[in-house]
C-alpha cells in the first residue's frame, strides 16, 4: 500500500482521500485553512455528499486518514502527491492556474527525495503538467527526479463515493511508464477499467467529456422549446430517441439547464482551447447560449401567465444545482431567485441541505424555510428548480391545500402530466403541454402557457 498526500481538501480532494484510505492506503490530506482542517479532524465533512462522512470517520479511527495544515508533514514521506485544488474560469473562459502554481511550488520547496509521483487530478488546460514540472523544479533545494501524471476525476456530485468505487473508467496519462504502472497498481483494487494515455490526451478527455454532456443537455432543451411551439411532448420525443442504442437516454432530460462547477467551466475551456489552436468549435458557443436562455425560461413563463410578479408570493423549491449536494455554484435556482426578486416577487425558498450555501449567494433578499410546507404555505405560485426526491415525492394534493393559488412552474419535469390531470392545479413544465384543472389539458404555443 502507498503513502498518499492529497493537496487540497475541496470536493475532489476529500472524496479522493477518503476513498483511497478506504481501500487500504495511508492518506494525509493537506489544506492551509486551519478551520477546515479542525472540522475534518472531528470527522465532520465540510460539504454534503452521501456516504462520505461515515467513511471519513471510519478511516480516521482506523488511522489510515490524517488531516494537516503542514505541507512538510504532508509531503515529506509521501510516495504519491495528488493535486486537487480548484481551477476556476478566467473572464476569457480559460482555466485559472494560480492555485495549481501555488501548490506546485509548495511541493518543490518541501520534497526531499527522488521518484515521488506527482498526480494532477484537478481539471486543467492542455500542457499544464509541463508547467507543473517547471514550477516544482523552480523551488527544489537540490536536484531531484520525480514523475508526473494526469489522472482526471469523473465524480458526479451527489454520487461521488459510489462513482469512486463503481466508475465507468479510470484515466491515467503520463510519459513515464513507471508512473503509469504505479497508478495502475494503486487503482487495481477498484476493478474499474483503466485507460492509459499520453499526458495531453488525459487532460483533454475530462473537459471533452463534460462539454459533450453539456451539448446533449442543451440539444434536448432546444428540442423542448420546439415541442412547446408545436404542442409536442419532449418526454415522448426523447423516449423515441433514447431507444436507439447509439444515442441512449442519459442526459436527455429537458429542464432549466445545467449548472455546477464542471459542465459550464469545462465547456468554456474547450471553447477557449479550440479558439487558441485555430480550430473553433462554434457549436459549443451555442451550447452555452442555449443554456443561458434556458435558465430563466420558467420566469418567462410566469411573466407570460401573470403579466406581473410584483407582490406575488413565490415558493422556490430546491437551491442546489442538482440533488444530493449542497453545492450552489452556477445553480439555476440561485439565478431564478435573483430574477424573481428583481420582478418584485416575495420569495420563500426550501432546500434540504443547501440553504447555508445559498445564503452566501443571496443573503436576505429572500426568505428561507425549514420545510416544504412552510415554503408553499399561502404561495401564489411555486417554482421547482432542483429535483430532490423529497420534492418529487410530495403528495400533489399538498400544492392545492397549502397554496393560495396552486400554479406550479416545474423546471425539472418532476411530475407526470397524467398524474396532474385529476387535481385543481395549473401545471407548467418544460417542453410539455400545460395542465389546467381536473382532466383538462390545454395545449398552448410559445411561452403563453407552454
Amino acid at each position: 500500500m502507498k503513502k498518499i498526500a492529497i493537496a487540497g481538501t475541496g470536493y475532489v480532494g476529500l472524496v479522493t482521500g477518503v476513498c483511497l484510505a478506504e481501500i487500504g492506503h495511508d492518506v494525509i490530506c493537506v489544506d492551509r485553512d486551519p478551520q477546515k482542517i479542525n472540522t475534518l479532524l472531528k470527522g465532520e465533512a465540510t460539504f454534503y455528499e452521501p456516504g462520505l462522512e461515515e467513511l471519513m470517520k471510519n478511516n480516521l479511527e482506523a488511522g489510515r486518514l490524517i488531516f494537516t495544515t503542514s505541507p512538510t508533514i504532508g509531503y515529506q514521506d509521501a510516495d504519491i502527491i495528488m493535486i486537487t485544488v480548484g481551477t476556476p474560469n478566467d473572464p476569457n473562459g480559460s482555466l485559472d492556474l494560480q492555485y495549481i502554481e501555488q501548490i506546485s511550488k509548495e511541493i518543490g520547496r518541501t520534497i526531499t527525495r527522488n521518484n515521488i509521483l506527482i498526480v494532477t487530478k484537478s481539471t486543467v488546460p492542455l500542457g499544464t503538467n509541463e508547467k507543473i514540472k517547471e514550477w516544482i523544479q523552480s523551488e527544489l533545494r537540490s536536484p531531484l527526479y520525480f514523475h508526473l501524471a494526469a489522472n482526471p476525476e469523473f465524480l458526479r456530485q451527489g454520487a461521488a463515493v459510489y462513482d469512486t468505487f463503481h466508475g465507468d473508467r479510470i484515466i491515467i496519462g503520463s510519459d513515464s511508464k513507471e508512473a503509469l504502472h504505479t497508478l495502475e497498481e494503486l487503482y487495481k483494487p477498484l476493478h474499474i477499467p483503466i485507460i492509459k494515455t499520453d499526458t495531453k490526451s488525459a487532460e483533454l478527455i475530462k473537459i471533452a467529456s463534460n462539454s459533450f454532456l453539456a451539448l446533449k443537455i442543451s440539444y434536448v432543451n432546444a428540442l423542448s422549446s420546439i415541442c412547446e411551439q408545436i404542442g409536442g411532448n419532449i418526454e415522448e420525443v426523447t423516449l423515441g430517441m433514447g431507444m436507439d442504442a447509439r444515442i441512449g437516454t442519459s442526459f436527455l432530460n429537458a429542464g432549466v439547464g445545467f449548472g455546477g462547477s464542471c459542465l459550464p467551466k469545462d465547456t468554456k475551456e474547450v471553447t477557449h482551447l479550440a479558439n487558441e489552436v485555430g480550430e473553433p468549435i462554434r457549436l459549443l458557443d451555442e451550447v452555452l447560449e442555449i443554456n443561458k436562455r434556458q435558465e430563466l425560461r420558467l420566469i418567462d413563463k410566469a411573466l407570460a401567465r401573470f403579466k406581473s410578479l410584483k407582490g406575488k408570493k413565490a415558493a422556490l423549491l430546491g437551491l442546489s444545482f442538482k440533488p444530493n449536494t449542497d453545492d450552489v455554484r452556477e445553480s439555476v435556482s440561485i439565478k431564478m431567485a435573483k430574477r424573481l426578486v428583481m420582478e418584485g416577487a416575495i420569495v420563500t425558498a426550501y432546500d434540504p441541505v443547501a440553504i447555508r450555501n445559498a445564503k452566501r449567494e443571496l443573503g436576505e433578499i429572500i426568505s428561507y424555510s425549514d420545510t416544504l410546507e412552510q415554503a408553499l404555505m399561502n404561495a401564489d405560485l411555486a417554482f421547482i428548480g432542483t429535483e430532490w426526491e423529497e420534492i418529487k415525492n410530495i403528495p400533489i394534493t399538498m400544492f392545492s391545500e397549502w397554496m393560495t393559488e396552486p400554479v406550479i412552474f416545474d423546471g425539472r419535469n418532476c411530475f407526470q402530466l397524467d398524474a396532474m390531470k385529476g387535481f385543481p392545479i395549473e401545471y407548467h413544465s418544460i417542453g410539455r403541454p400545460c395542465v389546467i384543472g381536473k382532466e383538462n389539458i390545454i395545449k398552448t404555443f410559445g411561452l403563453g402557457l407552454g
